[in-house]
């Protein structure tokens, strides 16, 4: 439900964020502050701030910000209103009524609640039946003990049609007992039957642990070997997560998540230590598992059974995942050998074996590289590009600009040809056929990266020499201009706007060349560099029309064409105010470290969103992807 401001004002104002903060970290009052070790990364050095007075906490190290409601969310692990709930308890006050709406959905979720619960209760009965023989025996061969089928709330569903219809029927009409999926309208016409028969009954919790849902496995023959509870108002398959409930507790000691793919994998790992675990539901992982998953851990475990069928579940994990990923949140593989499962592999060695299967996890990134370059060898150009035509393919599915960017540089830097390592070969010269025999690497430092130009197919640009330094931004922006000025024709305004203050006089040369086009706005390249010359700006111009610069910016070179020069300055003027707008965040957060305040806090804010805005529409790249 959605709470009246006024009462989350209220809420705010009667709850003290240092003492709920308090309770997790060790804070130490200074001045009008109180600082401590942030809880959201591992530190040696406090950076975590509590203001108290204004009702917020920042870490100035991994960014985390927010309210007394924000810090239970993250540190419990619990949704907004469970949060609000808690706090309103912990305060005194009474959380506001729901509308009649509300009141109604939430009575009858707690009616369909109540039989969900009588139906667990139904079946962990019925697993001590004699007719349940079978399904003890079945739990046994799994290694499971009774304190195991006691914790894990296992049970029985009789053979018969309408055992447990018969059992709730005096308690929960049948129409409720169909909508919370318990028994089957027949489609002959006949009286409902139960859904679940002569199954080993696993109760699926909701993240206060509240049954929700039941899986099944079939004892003996019989089809479908595992089934879950069709969706109902309580129950949504691909937005719920089998041990969520117990793992939400155990990751508020242990960062971590661990994702296996059926019950007894979730059951054999909670027992031996890893109390994190989860399992999706039968299906390949969703969308909204993984976001849930990201509420445990940044970077969840996919572990998956070591067979094929494991394998392609993890590939379609991997895929479902990459337009989701965001700085600091991504996913890890661990393989694990070859007919195995975490049940199997815990049963047979240990839980020190799982732990080294985990601790040997592979990145999304390096899984991606491995599952494409798995197509076959890499040793013609032909293989080569169409390896790299799947990985653009993938990479352009990542949302999130900065690490589409860093992934970018990632595969290209491993799609890089090696660099010549020939030691007998001269410092330079020619080779037989006229090839130019460049120095080894003994000689000279390998090429840096310098940007995602060779893996995107653009035409790349030659290193400078390595006693050289890379130009600045501002000189490139300059050097378009000067051997291009129809561009200020087009866009003087813009180019007025551009702040280059810096110890080189590029701040006054800009200046003086808005000044002379506003006198003449028919000045060509070379009367445009002649006046600038004659201004006493020659060493200026040399150097930035220098080859040094230019090697950088092949469209700002004389004779390229009006469109190359037209895009290629947009794009360098944009990069160059995004460097800009990270200079003054850097000086934001530098000031935030000296003194927390509102003001500076929405500067910084304000800044971070313009820097988010320009680099969605940097449209370069993505045309490139595309």
């Amino acid at each position: 439900m959605a709470f009246p401001p006024r009462f989350l004002d209220e809420l705010r104002h009667r709850i003290s964020l240092a003492e709920i903060v308090g309770r997790r970290v060790k804070l130490v009052r200074r001045g009008r502050e109180f600082t401590g070790l942030c809880p959201f990364h591992n530190e040696k050095t406090p950076s975590f701030s509590v203001v108290e007075e204004k009702g917020f906490y920042h870490c100035f190290g991994c960014g985390a910000h927010g309210d007394v409601i924000g810090f239970v969310m993250q540190t419990e692990n619990l949704a907004f209103p469970e949060a609000v709930e808690q706090l309103a308890r912990r305060a005194g006050l009474d959380v506001p009524k729901a509308t009649p709406e509300e009141r109604q959905r939430a009575e009858r979720a707690a009616t369909l609640q109540g039989a969900m619960e009588a139906a667990g209760a139904f079946f962990e009965a019925q697993l001590r039946a004699p007719e349940a023989r079978a399904a003890r025996e079945y739990l046994s061969g799994r290694g499971l003990d009774e304190a195991a089928i006691k914790r894990f709330r296992l049970g029985y569903a009789p053979d018969g049609r309408d055992a447990l219809k018969r059992a709730l029927a005096g308690t929960f009409p049948e129409p409720l007992l169909i909508e919370a999926g318990l028994i089957h309208q027949s489609d002959d016409g006949r009286a409902p039957f139960d859904y679940f028969r002569n199954r080993v009954m696993f109760p699926i919790g909701d993240r206060g642990g509240r049954i929700i849902a039941f899986g099944g496995r079939v004892i003996g023959e019989g089809q479908p070997k595992y089934l879950n509870s069709p969706e109902t108002p309580l129950f949504a398959k691909g937005r719920t997560l089998y041990g969520w409930a117990a793992a939400r507790a155990a990751a508020a000691r242990d960062n971590s998540a661990i994702v296996a793919e059926g019950y007894m994998d979730v059951i054999a790992l909670q027992r031996a230590g890893f109390g994190t675990a989860v399992a999706p539901l039968g299906t390949a992982l969703t969308e909204s598992q993984i976001e849930e998953l990201w509420r445990l851990a940044p970077e969840p475990i996919l572990c998956f059974d070591g067979d094929a069928a494991g394998q392609r579940a993890a590939a379609r994990a991997l895929d479902r995942a990459l337009p989701l990923l965001k700085p600091g949140h991504s996913l890890r593989f661990a393989v694990l050998p070859a007919g195995d499962d975490p049940d199997t592999l815990i049963r047979r060695q240990g839980a020190a074996a799982m732990r080294t299967v985990l601790d040997a996890a592979t990145p999304l990134a390096e899984m991606l590289w491995m599952i494409e370059k798995s197509a076959g060898p890499l040793h013609t150009p032909e293989r080569r590009a169409a390896l790299r035509a799947r990985l653009r393919e993938r990479v352009r599915r990542i949302a999130e600009r900065s690490v589409q960017q860093e992934y970018i540089k990632y595969f290209a830097e491993r799609l890089s040809p090696p660099v010549d390592t020939r030691r007998n070969l001269p410092r330079s010269g020619r080779g037989p056929g006229g090839w130019r025999i460049a120095p080894t690497r003994r000689d000279r430092p390998r090429r840096p990266f310098l940007g995602a130009a060779d893996w995107l197919g653009q035409e790349p640009i030659r290193a400078p020499d390595p006693e050289n330094q890379l130009p600045a931004l501002g000189e490139i922006l300059l050097a378009y201009v000067l051997n291009h000025p129809f561009l200020l024709a087009e866009a003087a305004e813009e180019f007025a706007q551009i702040n280059f203050a810096d110890a080189g006089k590029l701040d006054s040369l800009s200046r003086k060349i808005l000044e002379l086009h506003h006198r003449n706005p028919a000045l060509d390249a070379e009367t445009l560099k002649g006046h600038l010359s004659r201004d006493g700006f020659g060493p200026t111009l040399e150097r930035i029309l220098s080859p040094r610069v230019l090697e950088f910016a092949r469209f700002a070179r004389v004779g390229a064409d009006v469109e190359s020069v037209r895009s290629g300055w947009v794009d360098i003027k944009r990069r160059y105010e995004q460097q800009c707008l990270l200079t003054q965040i850097a000086e934001a957060e530098r000031s935030l470290a000296v003194d927390t305040n509102e003001e500076t806090l929405a500067r910084l804010r304000h800044l971070q969103e313009m820097l988010h805005a320009s680099q969605a529409k940097d449209d370069e790249l993505n045309g490139d992807l595309a």
